[in-house]
């Protein structure tokens, strides 16, 4: 069975024709002439001429390897960039020798095993700095060499978008079937316990062509190495994982073709790797407590969602103590406790019962000890009052006069979290230094003012958000481009300390719609009970711009889209909690799905603009369909097409702006040369 198609696929026939197309238009677009410039910069990697031993080689035994190029090489981020496939013990040590790579072998090899030496993008010529990507030295100690590939793409599974150089770690399925404590039906810890029986490494473009693999299933993994160790870590590399095994001889052919703007040899894909960061096995136990203000304590847990029985502190009421947790993966929690900082003791006692992790990783019910203590530590403010205190009263003391101290600053604080014009979808959030006890909605006055600056009661409510207890919500029917004046009175909110506002007057304008597009969403989900997270981007897909959570089958609005393009990002929200759920390596759990909205054009750039309505028709069911390859292959294209009409235009402006100013640098030139007869009819501007 051919495996990958050696002739050049239709596809590839049409990227090339489409490159030629810029690049030609691009060298019409260049034919200026110019003084000479020293001749055109070397853009050509280096090239092997010849290894010894031979490269391919069967029956290998030797310890040192030389490879020469055709000009001088260098080794750049060798460290992260070499790697072998198995890996060895001990890491080849590389050295540069004349024009070529001594390659010193310092481990035992195996027998009967293909080795693959890959340099990634560690070789480069001296001059320009020219990478050799994924040049490979390969040899066998057996007699054949291995030479199935497999090709595959790594995504971000929550901003899906490539994740470039991750590792691809390929094991051998009936091996692992053997190593029961590897791998059973409850936990998965093979990339945790286990060297790889073969590894590859994705391109830029996060598409990995693995070379030299044997006709057997594999369980594959990848990760993306962040801190260059090659090695997973756990809560620090992105990780993915395919739900089955795969044979490479067993799997549909792809095309590859050599990129020639990143130089590298890329291909179809035939795995989806959905990239993630792991909620890996931590063990429960409170890890450590502190008290950064005197009616606050925070608790830190060594693994999210602690299952809490009860807080006790012997000298609070039980119902004076609130608790909130502090972070999305619940594992640090803040207790504020419900009385004036003065009335409580500079350290409090008391204990906490909950579900802890034994030696034996077991869950049990247990006590701890609480002992929260605090000073008040003088921070610079409270130092220049201070001094300034006591300048004064000894002024005062000389002059024979009585010391008035300076009025104390209300300690209750709060912020406004919206700026600029307010967004009537969001109404006015404003968020608090310590939670609410008490919250005179009564008190709260907020009035429409119009041209002839009359006012106009407006009816409102406002709202606790579920995710932060500190953060309020004030909504009323806005109306579009209309001013508004919010009045609180002294004492509408009191916090848990016992502090109570000072009087608040605050000025609002809403956006005017006419100034934005708006994007009316038509979805069909799942079924009627499925909910997504709808997430507005900017252009490049990286800044969420709004958000709608628990979107189900109906009709959705961003009525305030800047004007320009934008992009749809939705996100298959499965248990329905109001956020994207990453995955589980031990547990075999896949996160949940994000997708792109792209047009049946297979476009993901939305335009929009100013007063335009926008509507789409999203169908959850075509966007979350299963992913096979065909469908990757196209959702890949779609992106790469867009990038390449970005990047040639990108390449256009930034020769036309070259072009520009050796054209200004002939003129000026000439007209400091010949005393002002520089200009002369524009001769530098002539073709030829």
């Amino acid at each position: 069975m051919t495996l990958f198609k050696h002739t050049i696929p239709l596809r590839a026939i049409a990227k090339t024709a489409v490159l030629l197309l810029f690049l030609s238009s691009m060298l019409v677009r260049c034919a200026n002439t110019t003084t000479p410039q020293g001749g055109p910069r070397d853009t050509i990697p280096p090239k092997m001429v010849v290894a010894t031993p031979e490269n391919y080689l069967t029956n290998f035994t030797q310890k040192r390897i030389y490879v020469e190029f055709n000009e001088y090489v260098q080794l750049k981020d060798q460290h992260k960039e070499f790697f072998t496939s198995p890996k060895m013990k001990t890491k080849p040590t590389l050295s540069i020798r004349g024009r070529g790579v001594m390659i010193n072998i310092k481990d035992t090899l195996r027998e009967d095993q293909t080795y693959v030496l890959n340099f990634g993008a560690a070789l480069r010529d001296n001059n320009e700095n020219n990478p050799l990507h994924s040049f490979q030295y390969v040899f066998s100690t057996g007699s054949t060499i291995d030479s199935l590939w497999m090709s595959g793409y790594t995504a971000d599974a929550e901003k899906s978008d490539s994740v470039s150089k991750s590792y691809i770690y390929f094991y051998n399925a009936d091996s692992l079937a053997l190593d029961t404590l590897v791998r059973t039906t409850e936990f998965d810890s093979t990339l945790l316990r286990r060297q790889p029986d073969a590894i590859g490494r994705a391109e830029t473009n996060g598409i990995f062509l693995a070379r030299h693999l044997k006709p057997v299933d594999y369980r594959i993994y990848a990760f993306f190495d962040k801190n260059d160790n090659q090695m997973y870590d756990p809560g620090t590399d992105l990780v993915g994982f395919v739900d089955s095994t795969y044979n490479p001889i067993e799997m549909p052919e792809f095309a590859i073709w050599y990129d020639s703007l990143r130089r590298y040899w890329t291909g179809e894909p035939q795995l989806y790797m959905r990239m993630f960061m792991d909620g890996t096995f931590k063990r429960q136990m409170l890890t450590a407590s502190e008290r950064p203000k005197s009616n606050q304590a925070i608790l830190r847990f060594g693994a999210p969602r602690p299952r809490i029985d009860s807080i006790i502190l012997d000298s609070v009421a039980q119902e004076n103590i609130i608790w909130e947790y502090m972070t999305e993966g619940r594992d640090t929690m803040s207790l504020w406790i419900k009385q004036s900082p003065e009335s409580l003791p500079d350290t409090l006692y008391g204990r906490i019962v909950y579900m802890k992790h034994d030696t034996t990783n077991t869950l049990n019910i247990t006590t701890e000890p609480l002992a929260l203590s605090w000073q008040k530590i003088e921070t610079k403010e409270d130092e220049a009052k201070r001094k300034r205190e006591e300048k004064a009263r000894a002024r005062a003391e000389a002059a024979g006069e009585e010391y008035v101290p300076e009025p104390e600053k209300n300690p209750f604080s709060y912020r406004f979290t919206s700026s600029g014009d307010l967004n009537p979808e969001h109404g006015l959030e404003f968020e608090f230094e310590y939670p609410l006890v008490e919250l005179d909605t009564a008190q709260l006055s907020l009035v429409e003012i119009d041209e002839k600056q009359q006012q106009k009661p407006k009816p409102i409510t406002i709202t606790r958000d579920t995710a932060n207890m500190r953060r309020w919500r004030l909504m009323t029917d806005w109306g579009d481009g209309a001013k508004y004046k919010l009045s609180i009175p002294a004492g509408t909110f009191t916090d848990v300390a016992g502090y109570s506002n000072d009087s608040i007057t605050k000025e609002l304008t809403t956006m005017m719609m006419e100034k934005f597009a708006k994007i009316i969403i038509n979805l069909q989900g799942k079924s009627d009970s499925s909910q997504y997270i709808l997430e507005l981007l900017d252009s490049n897909g990286k800044k969420v711009l709004d958000r709608k959570r628990g979107a189900t089958t109906g009709v959705h609005t961003f009525s305030y889209v800047p004007e320009g393009e934008v992009r749809l990002r939705i996100v298959e929200d499965v248990n329905g909690n109001g956020r994207w759920d990453s995955g589980n390596l031990i547990e075999s759990r896949q996160p949940e799905r994000v997708e792109v909205y792209r047009n049946e054009r297979d476009e993901e750039v939305i335009p929009t603009k100013m007063n335009w309505d926008v509507e789409i028709r999203a169908d959850m069911n075509r966007m979350f369909a299963p992913m096979t390859m065909q469908s990757l292959i196209r959702q890949l294209d779609a992106r790469e097409s867009v990038r390449l009409v970005k990047y040639y235009e990108e390449m256009r402006k930034k020769r036309e702006e070259e072009r520009r100013r050796k054209e200004e640098g002939v003129r000026n030139n000439s007209g400091g040369a010949f005393g002002g007869f520089g200009n002369l009819g524009g001769l530098n501007n002539l073709n030829f």
